[in-house]
Order: C-alpha cells, then structure tokens, then sequence
C-alpha cells in the first residue's frame, strides 16, 4: 500500500494538480473531437433539407480542418510565446461563435464560415495538451498519457452519435449547434478555472521575438526527419475522421437504408470502440527501436480495412469493419511518441505544432478530395462509397511508403 506520507508529500500534491489540468483542457479537446465528426450525422440531413451535393458536403466538412489545420503554427507561436492557458482561452471563443452562426444560418457559405471559426477556435485544443504533457510528464510516460488523453478527448465524439441524431431527428440542424455552443461555453469556463501556466525553464536572456519563433519554426521543418513525418500524419487520422466524420452517415442510410437515430447508434459505438485504442497503444508503446515499424504496419492494415469495407455490400461484415477501424486508429498514439523522440526537447512543442498541421490539414484535403472523388463517381455510374474508400486506402498506402522510405534521423 501507498505510504500516507507519499500520497500527502509535494510531488504527489503536484502530480495531482497536473493531472487535474489535463483533464480540464481536455474538455476544449472533448468540444474539438465533437465539432470534427458532428458532419457524418449532419450529412443526410444537409443533403435532404438543404440540397447538399456530394462536392458541397466535402467543402463543409473540410473547412474545420482547414482552419484548424493552418493554424496549428499560430497556435505553437501563441503557446511558445504566450503559454498553454493563455493561448487556449484567447482563442476557443471563436468556436462558441462558429456554432452560434451556424445555428443561426441555411446558408451553404455561412455554415462553411461557421466551420471555418469553429476549426480556428479548436486549433488549440489538442494541441496545448500534448505540449502540456510534455513540460508536465516524464518523457518515459508520454505515450501512455497522451493516449489516456486522447481517449478522454474522444468522448466528445459519444455526443455526435446518437444524441446529435437525436436533437437532428426530432428538432433541427440548428439546436444540435446550439447544444454544442453551450458545452463549449461551459469547457472554456473549466479551463479558466482549473488551469494554471505550468512552468517551463527558460533560458538566460530575453524571451524569443516572433520573429525568432517563426524562424525556428523553418528550421523545424528542414530537418531531415520531418518530411516523412508529415506524409504519414496527413493520411493516418484522416482516414478515420473522413470516414467517421463525413462519409459514416450517408454510407449507412444509402447503402444499408439506415435510419438517421440507427446511423447515429453505429456512429456512438464506433466512437466508443475508438477511446480504448490509444490508452491501449500507448501502454504497448514498444519505443524507439521498432516503433516506426509497428506505425508503418498498422497504417496498412488500416488501409486493407477501408479496402474491405469499400468492396463488401453485406451489413453486418461492414459494422464489423466500421467498428473495428474505429479501434485501429488508436495506434496514432504511436505517432505522437515518434514525433516525441524525433527532436530535442527544446523543439518539442513547435514539433507537435507541425505533426498537427500535417495531420488536419490532410484531413481537410482527405474530405475535400472524397467529396469530390464522389461526385465524380456518381456522374460516371461508379458506386460513390466504393470509390471514395478505395481512395482512401490509397493515399494510406502511400503515406505508409513515404514515411518508410524518408530518412527518420533522431536527435
């Protein structure tokens, strides 16, 4: 049993005030993973209500991740030069007003305006928690608490299953934005509360300029180890939110004649099954020395799953599919940890700034090119979920070669 003395001693008292921080700015990451995947149960709706094309669907999912995506460097300076709470609570309104617009507006360039703020507004949220985690955990521990991170951030995605195809069902597109405002407003108020400016050694000196920061931020990227990095982080946990997050919806009710609640119960499970990945991945982190080939191998068995669930018409075989892609994408924990052991410490958090651009960025590109991949089949008589997941698997293959061919130097 744990010494009393122990539990009541300064690093205990210290380990629990950081852990509390975590999951407070968790709650931001919890509205992000919400906002990220709220698409695949608005989709049919869009489409029946508002005469949503295909191409159109794929421009609204993807201008999130756009923003969210080209921010990420912005949001690395703000924190280097800001802090993680500062830069957070600075920025996260912008959500709240993002979906406050959307539930205001029908209009096709409005909504996409809304997602445009809500993707800036979220831009920091999973970000401030990796370089949290950083400068507050041992290095030993990364991967484990970055995946119970990413596992608690992911119950956001619970609320844009079934009960967003609820509030959808019986009321409107607009209430369920209106839901998610509140809770947005209510988790930007946890992290006024709860989170405090951890403290960071810095040295000797005058602190960095902009200017500085945006030149290391160059420095960053020319380094040899970072493009192959980047390649595989714009395909990995894109390929889930674009199926999670867009294609999930319209798959189950046009292929399998699903019922708007009975694709909101699938897309529940598979947001369920996807918490226990990345707690468990983290846990069988292998490190260093064969890290990268667990990565490589999981992104194409990734990719033979999307090829499955594109060439299978049968039910019960796709749910399987659905739920056990779902689980997969936990290993991009395992990504984290690579970028983690990649570059020195000093580097560490403009390094995460960079793998997340990478990684929203493709998402944005991901969902944007499937949309238009879907039109493009559905003008030419070519079933549109089969082209657009051999697609997918595609881009997963090439991301899984480019980032095994790449040089992967470590400091």
């Amino acid at each position: 049993m744990t010494d009393p003395a122990e539990r009541h001693s300064p690093a205990a008292r210290d380990a629990r005030v950081a852990w509390l921080m975590l999951l407070a700015l968790c709650t931001a990451f919890m509205l992000s993973q919400a906002y990220r995947t709220a698409a695949a149960i608005l989709a049919p709706e869009l489409q029946a209500r508002l005469g949503f094309s295909p191409q159109q669907l794929g421009v609204f999912a993807a201008a999130f991740h756009f923003a969210f995506g080209a921010m990420q460097l912005f949001m690395g300076v703000g924190i280097d030069l800001h802090g993680v709470r500062r830069t957070v609570l600075a920025v996260f309104p912008l959500a709240i007003a993002g979906a406050l617009l959307s539930a205001l507006t029908d209009h096709f360039g409005l909504l996409v305006l809304g997602q445009v703020l809500i993707g800036v507004g979220c831009a920091p949220a999973f970000l401030v928690c990796t370089v949290f985690i950083a400068r507050c955990f041992s290095a030993s521990r990364f991967a484990a608490v970055s995946g119970l991170a990413m596992g608690i951030g992911g119950l956001g995605m619970l609320l844009t299953g079934t009960p967003l195809a609820w509030l959808v069902q019986a009321y409107s597109i607009r209430v369920g934005f209106a839901m998610l405002a509140v809770l947005s407003v209510l988790a930007w108020l946890v992290v006024y509360v709860v989170v405090r400016e951890p403290a960071v050694p810095r040295p000797a000196g005058a602190r960095a300029s902009l200017w500085q920061v945006v030149r290391q931020f160059g420095q960053l990227l020319r380094l040899p180890q970072t493009l192959g990095i980047m390649a595989l982080s714009a395909v990995t946990y894109a390929s889930f939110i674009t199926l999670r997050g867009l294609w999930l919806g319209p798959l189950l009710v046009e292929r399998f004649h699903f019922s708007l609640i009975e694709s909101g119960h699938v897309a529940l499970a598979v947001s369920l099954v996807s918490l226990v990945g990345p707690p468990l991945f983290g846990r069988i982190d292998p490190g260093v020395a064969t890290r990268r080939r667990w990565i490589v191998g999981y992104t194409l068995l990734m990719a033979a799953l999307f090829v499955l669930l594109a060439l299978t018409h049968v039910v019960l075989l796709s749910l399987g599919l659905l739920v056990l892609t779902g689980f997969l994408c936990g290993y991009i924990v395992l990504q984290y940890a690579d970028v983690r052991s990649a570059y020195p410490e000093s580097q560490i958090g403009r390094a995460m700034a960079v793998f997340t651009m990478a990684m929203f960025l493709g998402i944005a590109l991901m969902q944007w090119a499937t949309g238009v991949v879907a039109t493009f089949a559905k003008a030419h008589g070519v079933d549109a979920f089969t082209a657009v997941l051999l697609s997918v698997a595609v881009l997963l293959m090439a991301g899984a070669a480019a980032f095994a061919k790449l040089p992967s130097t470590r400091t």
